[in-house]
């Protein structure tokens, strides 16, 4: 079957149904998980997914969506949220998204919606199999579950890139993150070298390694709030310095003034006007990477 018949059953099936915070290699100076963990907690120690009419927002035009299995985990499918624009009929670029410490829940989903509407096939994964927490203690419960085993949650986001890249012909592939998802969209763009296309991340887990950094070919953008106690400035710094030594194409911006999870919508700690320009930049980013001199058609055929 041609790639361009795959692709149209893809979409008549939308049609149809309408439907890492840090882990970081041990490293001796690296933080534990219990300490990333602990730190994540005092950020929302009084903090509750509650959404806000942010969330809600109309995407910019209409997207199809559907929940998504993309692939085998150790006990269950790995089910994610996919949208795309309802009007597409070309291979898109492809976005992974990928959630904060509460899980898979509608804010995420509202994100890869106003992805969708940006003209990307976006899809949401899931780290947490299927759970989402609605307490600051269930959440660390499952990111501690999740970072005590590193190697599925890099299982579960190869499957993901390859599932945009095989099944949905992705051209171009980048990975967004934010909070545990954050450090987990700099996981992404280690695991993928120099095939992910581009990477951004909002206050997530940095790793300062020069061999790990050095392998990078992936344009990387990255947020960070200058009063976030969860990530140490000075890593932050060191992350933003290191990769400007070896030459990397990067921005990593601390933004002044507000906290960990600044971007959040359905957090208490949200900042509108920051996370409104950090939006539009990543937006900018992502044209510039991952849409400008995309070939109209895939590579190459699915045999």
């Amino acid at each position: 079957m041609s790639s361009r018949t795959n692709l149209i059953a893809l979409y008549a099936c939308l049609a149809g149904s309408l439907l890492l915070a840090g882990c970081n290699s041990a490293e001796d100076s690296a933080p534990s998980t219990a300490d990333v963990v602990a730190a994540t907690a005092a950020e929302h120690e009084h903090d509750a997914p509650t959404p806000t009419p942010a969330v809600q927002a109309v995407p910019a035009q209409a997207v199809l969506e559907q929940d998504l299995a993309y692939g085998e985990g150790a006990r269950s499918n790995l089910v994610g949220f996919l949208a795309m624009p309802a009007d597409a009929a070309e291979p898109l670029p492809g976005v992974i998204v990928i959630h904060e410490w509460w899980g898979l829940n509608d804010n995420i989903k509202a994100m890869t919606r106003q992805l969708a509407a940006e003209g990307y096939v976006a899809l949401a994964v899931d780290l947490y199999g299927g759970q989402v927490a609605e307490t600051p203690d269930r959440a660390q419960e499952l990111m501690t579950a999740l970072l005590n085993e590193p190697d599925a949650a890099r299982s579960n986001l190869r499957q993901a890139y390859d599932y945009l890249d095989k099944y949905a012909f992705a051209p171009r592939i980048a990975s967004i993150g934010w909070c545990l998802g954050g450090g987990w969209s700099l996981q992404t763009a280690l695991l993928f070298p120099d095939t992910l296309d581009a990477m951004v991340m909002y206050y997530g887990q940095v790793d300062t390694n020069r061999d790990r950094l050095g392998t990078l070919e992936v344009p990387v953008l990255g947020f960070f709030g200058g009063e976030d106690a969860s990530i140490p400035i000075f890593d932050v710094q060191n992350f933003r310095t290191t990769l400007a030594q070896l030459g990397k194409n990067s921005e990593v911006l601390i933004v002044p003034g507000v906290g960990h999870a600044f971007a959040n919508p359905s957090g208490g700690t949200y900042n509108e006007r920051a996370a409104t320009q950090a939006w539009t930049k990543t937006l900018e980013f992502l044209e510039h990477n991952l849409k400008l001199s995309v070939p109209s058609q895939p590579a190459q055929a699915a045999q």
